[in-house]
């Protein structure tokens, strides 16, 4: 018989069955009488709530709050309990853990990097994620023409469903077209209306005092006479003004 029970087939078949007896009397003895007695908790309704309040809530009926998924739903603030697992109502064990899905608010779309792409491409690229091309701003610069070399927010920037992104787009290193007049020795009145005719614009009006000239009259200039400008620049002048009287003794 000895020799019988030392066989390891034999002997681990024995091991099974104490094995398996003694869990089914911690089972029916321990494990199941606590289980029936513990206290059981009414689920609360946390819906609708800020997941701050829900927690403690949950906390003070003794229920485990986890959070879950955030879902984007724009008729429920950010940050505020869309759905729970189990539901309000139901009965169950103190200690329960309670799953909690938090609303991200309204839904947002990530915004793309548009740099290096031509506004036609920019343009798809934004409207298959929901967005539109805003305003497109010609500049010039080193960048190759018809290029976007920069836009209105930084790649990843969380937006609106919806919203628009404008770009600055290269024309290219242009030279300007128009060449600025000389306007020293002119009245500003002069000054003003030469420029005008010229479709550039006065820029800061710096005076300085003059004993010789004649009050307003333009004495120097920036950018200086013979520049090449674009339209719409601006030419700051510099121009007289009367000198204070010195006193006489």
């Amino acid at each position: 018989m000895k020799n019988y029970l030392q066989k390891p087939l034999v002997r681990k078949i024995l091991y099974y069955c104490i094995g398996l007896t003694a869990f089914i009397l911690l089972l029916n003895d321990v494990i199941m009488p606590w289980y029936v007695s513990s206290p059981e908790r009414v689920v609360p309704k946390v819906v609708g709530l800020d997941i701050t309040e829900a927690e403690k809530i949950l906390d003070g009926k003794d229920l485990q709050a986890v959070i879950g998924d955030t879902t984007y739903d724009e008729k429920v603030p950010k940050g505020h309990v869309i759905l729970q697992k189990p539901a309000a109502g139901e009965t169950v064990k103190k200690g329960r853990r309670i799953y909690l899905f938090v609303s991200g608010g309204e839904p947002v779309v990530v915004v793309p990097n548009l740099k290096g792409k031509s506004i036609r491409d920019a343009k798809f690229a934004l409207e298959r994620l929901g967005l539109s091309l805003g305003q497109v701003e010609d500049v010039p610069s080193d960048n190759p023409k018809d290029m976007i070399f920069d836009q209105q927010y930084a790649p990843g920037t969380p937006l609106k469903n919806g919203e628009s992104v404008g770009v600055t787009m290269s024309i290219g290193n242009t030279e300007g077209l128009l060449i600025v007049p000389d306007l020293i020795g002119k009245s500003l009145a002069e000054a003003q209306k030469i420029l005008a005719d010229s479709t550039m614009n006065v820029g800061k009006i710096n005076y300085q005092s003059s004993y010789s000239l004649l009050p307003n009259t333009v004495v120097d200039q920036y950018p200086s006479k013979g520049s090449r400008v674009n339209p719409g620049t601006k030419i700051d002048l510099f121009v007289t003004k009367n000198a204070d009287t010195p006193n006489q003794k």
